[in-house]
């Protein structure tokens, strides 16, 4: 004779889907910030809405599509319990990426899955998705927030973003459109961005520790008193969110000196040696100046700092971390003056990173020459 079945509900299993309902109304308001006028409705339905009656007036409108997460940077968010800024680099990761084209990035959308939904937690992260969007000109138009009970600890949690851009055939960025003589131009990172944490993580000797114990909260007193720089702790410097380059370098393509970049490169996973390489041809190498393993502009401190205590080697750190350079510029020489300009003009501090010389689409050093 079979036992009376005992009454589980979606709660007990775990699953609290009343907070996952104030989670959303938490996060409206945010959303509804980063609307554009081709969004259509809000948030809340089956699918997210955009009018892509605009790429009418393009002539030959290419859309653009990137998708990417944070990584074990968020190991360390959660350590140092700071979670307002994570969004950023999930945006940044994404539309940095389809820049690099040429793109704008038109929506995002957000997939966080989390041990344990708190409407207050949620919010913090989904700030910073909203605040990413604002800052490269794109809506945030839909997102799924999956509680993983049993999967996860109840404080765990994982991103992913993917975004949709546009760009005109006609003004694609192209790296075969890349010569011998080129120039290439860096804009300044914030630091690490979000790559290379994993390393970042055994250097500072966060692996093991999880989040809200007593030795979390030792480390975390620990990371906040070492300085980098001053006034600048490693906990602030390591959580700086990744830097969103859309909108002067869009401003900077729709001028008159738009047409005279040649190629852009995002510098993410792999550093400068393995990202570099994506915007050459094939019969071009990329010389990036280095002198005795000292690179030819300002290094964030946080950087030198990692790989100092990981004794890294010059090369191992190129192909490691970004090196203070988050976006590369290639522009031909006679050109350089009027995009460095330009970009001044906008805000930014651009420097020479290196030149483009004859080879197989690979990034070397001067000081390997």
């Amino acid at each position: 004779m079979s036992e009376t079945p005992k009454h589980v509900t979606y709660e007990d299993a775990g699953v609290d889907t009343a907070e996952g309902g104030r989670a959303v109304d938490a996060i409206k308001q945010m959303v509804a910030e980063t609307n554009r006028p081709e969004v259509i409705g809000g948030i809340g339905g089956f699918g997210g809405l955009f009018s892509a009656a605009a790429l009418k007036d393009m002539e030959d409108p290419v859309l653009i599509s990137g998708t990417d997460g944070v990584g074990t940077k968020l190991v360390l968010a959660q350590i140092l319990d700071r979670h307002e800024t994570v969004g950023q680099d999930l945006v940044a990761m994404c539309v940095n990426d389809i820049l690099a084209s040429g793109a704008e990035p038109l929506f995002f959308l957000d997939y966080i899955a989390i041990g344990h939904i708190e409407a207050e937690h949620m919010a913090k992260i989904v700030r910073g998705v909203a605040d990413g969007c604002k800052l490269a000109g794109c809506a945030l138009i839909g997102g799924e927030m999956a509680e993983h009970p049993g999967v996860m600890r109840p404080d765990d949690y994982d991103l992913a973003g993917f975004t949709v851009g546009v760009v005109d055939r006609p003004k694609m960025l192209d790296p075969a459109s890349v010569r011998e003589g080129d120039v290439i131009i860096g804009l300044p990172s914030t630091g690490v961005h979000s790559n290379g944490y994993s390393l970042v993580r055994r250097v500072i000797g966060v692996d093991g520790i999880v989040p809200g114990t007593p030795e979390a909260a030792a480390k975390k007193a620990e990371l906040e008193s070492i300085e980098v720089a001053p006034g600048l702790s490693l906990a602030d410097a390591l959580l700086a969110p990744t830097r969103i380059y859309v909108k002067p370098v869009l401003e900077l393509l729709r001028g008159e000196a738009g047409s005279k970049v040649h190629a852009i490169a995002h510098i993410t996973g792999g550093g400068i040696t393995e990202n570099l390489d994506r915007a050459l041809p094939k019969d071009i190498d990329a010389l990036v100046e280095r002198d005795g393993g000292k690179m030819g502009w300002d290094v964030p401190p946080v950087i030198t700092y990692i790989a100092e205590h990981a004794a890294l080697e010059p090369d191992e750190a190129c192909k490691t971390f970004n090196m203070g350079v988050g976006l590369m510029l290639i522009v031909a020489p006679e050109d350089e003056a009027a995009v460095t300009g330009a970009l001044e003009a906008l805000g930014e501090k651009p420097f020479r990173v290196g030149s483009c010389v004859p080879g197989t689409g690979k990034v070397v050093y001067a000081d390997e020459r």
